[in-house]
């Protein structure tokens, strides 16, 4: 899809380009409002917790770009771009965009809900880990890298699909939010079908934004380079950052939440198995991936952990929005000085 709407908007004229922008990044926060409103009302009709629904059904549907990119990649022979973009994605749902979130607003939490998933969540960044890790030749892991085979690829689906069922289910016999529109059963069918066209209008619309805004940034002789390492891996987290900010204006915090710790899941399970999955030979880890970006990866989802263990009043406050900010520019900075500039950040 990517590839396809660059061979069209690399012969707009200026004033096409920036209509396009402007009409994409409307119709971006439309469909953000509408998925958000969607997703809180089938949370009330199926008694789901709103970190349970933005955990599951909505993060299915944001980390679809970082899937679609990943996959290409995959296909086209760069595994390191593939992985890099599954990777890079948690460092910057967790650090920017949920950081981002809480200095918005507070954001309220279930400690319960969101430690069980918050597990799931640091379970998965370090299951990814282990799968690339070349176990036969460990002396090998920082000279020579690792590769995620297609067979891990397959678990880690296999995984999405159990994670899945058993988070729906989990959420079905939650009290937090079980009864509050239990009596209002139509229309059910109705608000799902709205929740897909929401998700399809923020991921097209995203992709339509980023490719117009490559398009410019190639017109003003920006290097590529530097278009690979912040437009795309930026553009991949355009949803989950639109939903993060609509979700926490209008009061809907959890929701903000679960679809950070979701799209996380999702990025390990979904877009690194999915990759990994439709490659033979596998996505291979470059030395690179175990000096700087897994270690980051991890680092990001401790903080965010540690966050949840010490949340005062059921909340994450402003405070650690600057913590979560402040770990994402380390890692990014820190990223520049071991990649030599050849790699500009995890994401």
């Amino acid at each position: 899809m990517h590839e396809y709407l660059t061979s069209i908007v690399s012969s707009w004229p200026w004033p096409a380009l920036a209509v396009a922008m402007v009409v994409s990044i409307l119709a971006l926060g439309k469909g953000a409002d509408w998925l958000v409103e969607d997703a809180v009302k089938l949370s009330l009709r199926w008694g789901m917790p709103r970190v349970v629904v933005g955990a599951t059904i909505v993060s299915l549907g944001t980390t679809t770009p970082e899937a679609v990119v990943s996959v290409m990649a995959a296909f086209q022979g760069r595994p390191d771009m593939a992985l890099g973009n599954a990777v890079g994605s948690i460092i910057c749902d967790t650090g920017l965009i949920l950081g981002i979130g809480c200095l918005i607003a507070p954001l309220p939490i279930d400690p319960r809900v969101a430690n069980r998933q918050g597990w799931i969540q640091f379970a998965a960044g370090v299951l990814l880990v282990a799968l690339c890790v070349p176990w036969t030749s460990l002396g090998a892991t920082f000279t020579s890298g690792g590769t995620l085979p297609q067979i891990g690829g397959w678990l880690l689906l296999a995984l999405l699909a159990a994670y899945m069922v058993w988070s729906i289910r989990i959420a079905r016999t939650s009290p937090d939010e079980a009864g509050l529109d239990q009596d209002n059963k139509s229309g059910t069918g109705k608000i799902v079908l709205s929740v897909l066209a929401a998700i399809a209008i923020v991921v097209v619309a995203s992709f339509c934004l980023i490719t117009t805004a490559e398009e410019v940034a190639v017109r003003l002789q920006v290097p590529p380079s530097i278009i690979a390492a912040t437009l795309v891996a930026f553009g991949t987290s355009l949803p989950e950052l639109t939903i993060v900010v609509t979700a926490t204006l209008k009061g809907h915090g959890e929701l903000a939440i679960g679809n950070v710790i979701g799209a996380d899941i999702l990025n390990v399970l979904f877009v690194a198995g999915a990759a990994a999955a439709v490659t033979p030979v596998g996505l291979a880890a470059n030395v690179h991936f175990f000096h700087m970006q897994f270690p980051a990866m991890l680092f990001v989802l401790i903080v965010f952990r540690i966050g949840i263990w010490t949340a005062k009043e059921g909340k994450l406050r402003r405070g650690f929005g600057f913590v979560l900010l402040g770990a994402y520019l380390a890692v990014t900075v820190i990223s520049y000085v071991v990649s030599g500039g050849e790699m500009a950040g995890p994401h």
